[in-house]
């Protein structure tokens, strides 16, 4: 399977991309436009919202997300309309608690470990051991309309656990299309052209849509 190596990290904080601050981050910041009470962890001591950080709390570690019975977590992040996602962003660790690979799946909302077994990614990252929150960049074809992303960790660096402290999302939002509801508005009802519903003697007809 083709994936992608990082011998090292790019830590996003230290660019400038925003004419804002550091506290507010990159102009293609994703954080405002994710579900986070309904972002869920698998096999986690903590619920997954709690490493959905604003980009001033990064680089955090107080805060965190540890993997339960084994090394494996499955995160699943839902977001408030279509996004062409960019660039993957995670603080992982420390040491052997660093997640080894990390595997993307794109609108996979139900996915679990059995079904990760069998379906392969969208996109694969093996993962540098580093303090830094790293950048992953993705095919952008093959996440353009995401309505959610599902990140799997398969293994890491020989811990029991494994420890993350932040995911974050650079891309563009738009708000999701809703199929528009069509009613036919008749100027006078034509008894005529309406099916009679049995048992009311045509008191009553059904509406044309």
């Amino acid at each position: 399977m083709p994936h992608d190596h990082h011998d090292d990290c790019c830590s996003h904080g230290d660019h400038d991309h925003n004419q804002d601050g550091d506290d507010v981050g990159p102009n293609d910041n994703l954080f405002p436009y994710i579900d986070r009470p309904n972002v869920v962890a698998l096999n986690a001591t903590a619920p997954g919202s709690s490493i959905i950080k604003p980009w001033h709390e990064r680089r955090d570690e107080v805060v965190f997300l540890e993997s339960d019975t084994d090394e494996q977590l499955i995160i699943r992040v839902p977001f408030n309309g279509s996004v062409k996602l960019r660039t993957l962003l995670l603080k992982t660790g420390p040491g052997d608690q660093t997640a080894e690979k990390v595997f993307l799946y794109a609108n996979a909302p139900s996915l679990d470990f059995s079904d990760a077994q069998d379906k392969a990614p969208t996109q694969e990252f093996e993962v540098p051991v580093s303090p830094d929150v790293c950048e992953y960049p993705v095919k952008a074809a093959k996440f353009s309309s995401l309505s959610s992303v599902t990140i799997f960790i398969p293994s890491n660096r020989g811990a029991d656990t494994t420890k993350i402290f932040y995911i974050g999302f650079l891309g563009h939002w738009t708000q999701r299309k809703e199929n528009p509801v069509i009613t036919v508005y008749e100027a006078q009802a034509n008894l005529a052209d309406h099916e009679k519903i049995q048992g009311t003697d045509g008191n009553f007809s059904t509406t044309q849509s």
